[in-house]
């Protein structure tokens, strides 16, 4: 049976590791408010590049970017996007889920991928499956240096012929409590997937003037729509990797507290038998003497 001092020692080591989680729960709010905002102002850019887009792309008869040319797919190229770390729930654990129930629907094509954060990397490097190129520690701070070298690349291989589709996997940020476990096409470019939510704020559609041929701008947006929607996929994920660390260490706050209260309470009944039984001891020492 457990002494006293090891009640002690047990409740000293739970409130050392509920310190830590407080703290941690701290840091990772402080980070989350910072990829919020990062997120949600994003997301204007993006909705209003679609917009233009879709009404170059109407103006051209027969587009011929290679961005747009669509071939059957064959090779499928992925960029999974998961956490840097750990002691975030099942933030990893569901996107990965989420990415097995992709590359199941699509064994039949040759995989290649592109994880993005460590935990992505380290999971499909063991899993076996064809790594091209990995990006770690690129998350806590999303670089737009990071994400044109990243768009550069998906862009080139779809360009060149070397996958005949680009998918994006990852979580979209929603709320503190909940996230999106979102496969986003990327390449090639779907007209009618561009025009999605792209609707005039008015209800009455916009005519744009431009200065130069809807050809030669169109050459121009189409690396700019990849590269605003893997900036904003990178930074739904860091948003939403934070909020899951963030509610995971406020759970583990409370059930800390929860054992040092269970802890406490079975400590005072193991004392107060203690006590009860040595005083019966006096008591019959007592007795006997007399």
């Amino acid at each position: 049976m457990p002494t006293l001092l090891d009640f002690r020692r047990r409740i000293r080591s739970v409130k050392n590791t509920q310190q830590i989680t407080r703290a941690m729960k701290f840091v990772a709010a402080a980070r989350l408010r910072r990829a919020q905002e990062a997120a949600l102002a994003a997301r204007p850019y993006a909705k209003e590049l679609k917009r233009v887009l879709r009404s170059t792309i109407s103006r051209i008869a027969e587009p011929q970017n290679p961005l747009l040319a669509r071939r059957p797919e064959q090779t499928v190229l992925a960029l999974v996007l998961t956490g840097e770390r750990g002691l975030a729930g099942a933030f990893n654990a569901n996107l990965l889920r989420r990415a097995s129930e992709f590359f199941h629907a699509n064994q039949n094509r040759k995989l290649l991928l592109i994880p993005v954060g460590k935990k992505g990397r380290d999971a499909l490097r063991k899993a076996g499956f064809t790594v091209i190129a990995e990006y770690v520690n690129v998350l806590a701070r999303v670089e737009f240096s990071t994400v044109r070298e990243i768009s550069d690349l998906v862009a080139d291989l779809y360009a060149k012929g070397e996958a005949d589709s680009v998918y994006i996997i990852f979580s979209e940020f929603k709320t503190v409590m909940s996230a999106n476990l979102a496969v986003e096409k990327l390449l090639p470019v779907d007209p009618a997937q561009v025009q999605e939510g792209t609707e005039e704020p008015s209800g009455a559609p916009v005519e744009h003037l431009y200065e130069q041929p809807a050809e030669q701008l169109l050459d121009r947006l189409l690396p700019r729509y990849v590269e605003s929607e893997v900036q904003r996929a990178m930074l739904e994920s860091s948003a939403a990797e934070h909020a899951a660390r963030m509610t995971a260490m406020e759970s583990a706050t409370k059930n800390a507290g929860d054992v040092i209260e269970a802890l406490t309470l079975y400590m005072n009944k193991v004392r107060q038998a203690a006590i009860t039984k040595e005083i019966i001891e006096i008591v019959s020492g007592a007795s006997s003497t007399v």
